[in-house]
This record gives C-alpha cells, structure tokens and sequence, in this order.
C-alpha cells in the first residue's frame, strides 16, 4: 500500500490518475529537476539519506522498503526537509516479482517516466572462520541481496530505456572483489548481485548499438557505511575506509551527470580497491 501522506492512499494494482499530473510538481530546480526516480530500501540511513538528496536535487522519488512505519517516516523527512518536493513511499514486496513489476508499471502511469532505480536493500551475516559458514545465512543473503536486484532490475529495464537518460545504481562491497573466510555468504552474495547489474548493463549496450547505450547500469563501490548514530553509539570508533551515508547520497545523484556510456557497466569505487 502507499504510505504517502499528501495523496491519496492507492492499492497496489494501480493508479487511474493521467501519468502527467505530478510530473514537474517536484518544486525543486536542481540538476535532477524532473526526473522521476525509485529507491527500493529507502528506510535505512543510507535511504534516508539518498531520499533527502534527490529531493533537494529536484527528483520527484518513490521509495520503497519492507517496514511500512520507517518508510513513511523517511518520506517526511525528505519532504519537510525541502518544502514542495514530491516524495512518496510505496511497501512493495521485492521478493515478489509481480508486485516490483506492479510497482514500475504504477510509478510510470503516475509520473510519465522513470529515471532511475537506487537499489539500497542491505543485509550481513558473518561467521568467524569458513567453516562455520551456516548455510541458512547464504539463503537469507540471496534473497535481499540478489533476489531484490533481479526483480527491481527486471522490472524496470524498459523504463530505464525509455527514459533517455535512465540509470540503475547498485550499491555494493569491496568484499565481493576479496572475499574473507568469515563472510563468504556475504561476499558472494553482492558478487552475484555486481554481475547481474554488469549483465543489465551489457543488454543496455547492446540495444544501443553505434550510437551507445540509452541507460546505464553502475555500481558504486564501498568498503562499508556509516552515519551519524552509528558514531554517538561508537564514539572511540575510527570507521576507517567507511562511506558517510551523505557522502554515498551524493554520488548516487551524481551518476546522472555522466554520460550513460561513461558509467554503463562499471565498478564505481569510493573506496580504494582491495
């Protein structure tokens, strides 16, 4: 269901609005100025964050995320924080691929398009040595970290397309590139994620022929995140190597001002590389 609080509430099967009523209501004049754009796991830190960048960017941003409360607590911040910006939450479940194509055909008969797809959903599960790899974790991790990329990316390819400047932001781990013993779940989880992304990408190359790909898909590349609740309970914690989920926001709004064939199929990392 939408959680958004300044329209009305809309069942997932659809909207019956004309798609062009809300498409420049983002108030904002930023570089992102029209562009309509999905976070899916958009109640995190690094949610929030990137909700709050786009909308100051100028993106009317729909939001998805598993936790109906969290999501519509992240929404109003973003829209408080930059007064006209259209932001919206939808709980849609990921792991179901006829809802996330549900949910990329309603946001483009709202909003006449979509720019974009930011896919945030995380998750870690970890051991202490390889052997102690519990199984169940690997089961877990597939579902939010692979299955999730799939479904979103699945659904939204021709959108992207259609779009002329669409982009699918990945963010991954520089673990995928050197797995540890302790967190081989994990780490080949997010490989798997980077190269179905890579994979989006090569189908967006493809169909772009001589003239270069339409859309992009890219992964940006971190060591790990932090924010600012992680640091007041951590005080004496020096988070070395970690991305500040602001820092991550706005490389994420940052893709798009970059020529699609410059970020297609690419590891984009802000972190050094192991």
């Amino acid at each position: 269901m939408r959680t958004d609080r300044n329209t009305r509430p809309t069942a997932v099967q659809g909207q019956d609005e004309e798609a062009t009523e809300m498409v420049t209501s983002t108030g904002g004049k930023g570089p992102l100025d029209g562009a309509v754009i999905a976070v899916a796991g958009a109640a995190g830190p690094a949610g929030r964050a990137t909700l709050l960048r786009l909308a100051e960017a100028g993106a009317t941003v729909v939001g998805s995320d598993a936790n109906p409360e969290r999501l519509a607590e992240a929404v109003d911040a973003a829209r408080y924080a930059h007064g006209g910006a259209t932001v919206i939450g939808d709980t849609v479940d990921l792991l179901d691929l006829d809802q996330t194509r549900e949910w990329a055909a309603r946001t483009e008969k709202e909003f006449g398009r979509v720019d974009g797809v930011v896919h945030l959903v995380g998750g870690w599960r970890g051991c202490s040595t390889f052997t102690e790899t519990d199984l169940a974790d690997w089961d877990t991790l597939h579902k939010l970290l692979v299955r999730t990329v799939q479904h979103t990316s699945l659904a939204f390819y021709d959108a992207l397309e259609r779009s002329g400047n669409g982009r699918y932001v990945l963010i991954s781990a520089a673990g995928a590139s050197k797995p540890t013993a302790g967190n081989a779940a994990y780490a080949a989880s997010k490989a798997a994620a980077e190269a179905w992304t890579l994979a989006m990408g090569d189908g967006f190359r493809k169909s772009g022929g001589e003239e270069g790909p339409r859309a992009a898909a890219a992964i940006l590349v971190v060591k790990a995140l932090v924010n600012d609740q992680m640091r007041a309970e951590r005080p004496n914690a020096k988070f070395a190597g970690f991305t500040d989920v602001t820092e991550l926001a706005e490389a994420i709004a940052g893709v798009w001002n970059r020529p699609a064939q410059e970020v297609n199929g690419q590891r984009l990392w802000l972190t050094p590389k192991p």
